[in-house]
């Protein structure tokens, strides 16, 4: 039982923290920490589509609204709700509630339309094997 007020505050700090550009590590998008972003394909360039329980469960990926002076290329940053939230080729970024530490991939395939971002451009995500859904984001 205390465990899901935790979750809950360690929502409420991603949703709410400020985030530096996103980084390439062990061949995924992450941030500076680690932790794994994720894109949603039901978004399109510049604009989230995950609202309400979604939002609960997959966190935006915000940044400061002067991050960053020189940008990947492939960085970018949109207005949502009033803050930042960054994108990556024009896809909104997220964490995953699931994801606990540092490394954690357990949303990538999450539904069929929640993916990890490979380090190149023509590689692709694949479902990852015995998830379950969590929502129907």
């Amino acid at each position: 039982m205390k465990r899901l007020p935790l979750l809950i505050l360690c929502g409420l700090i991603m949703t709410t923290a400020t985030h530096a550009q996103p980084v390439m590590q062990g061949g995924i998008l992450t941030d500076a920490s680690g932790r794994t972003l994720y894109t949603f394909d039901k978004d399109q360039p510049g604009k989230s589509s995950c609202q309400g329980p979604c939002a609960q469960n997959w966190p935006a990926y915000t940044a400061a609204p002067a991050a960053d002076a020189k940008l990947a290329p492939e960085a970018s940053r949109f207005e949502r709700d009033g803050a930042q939230q960054w994108a990556w080729n024009g896809k909104p970024l997220y964490y995953f509630a699931g994801d606990t530490k540092a490394g954690d991939r357990n949303g990538d395939g999450r539904n069929g339309v929640w993916h990890v971002v490979p380090s190149t451009a023509s590689a692709s995500s694949t479902p990852a094997a015995g998830k379950t859904p969590m929502s129907t984001y």
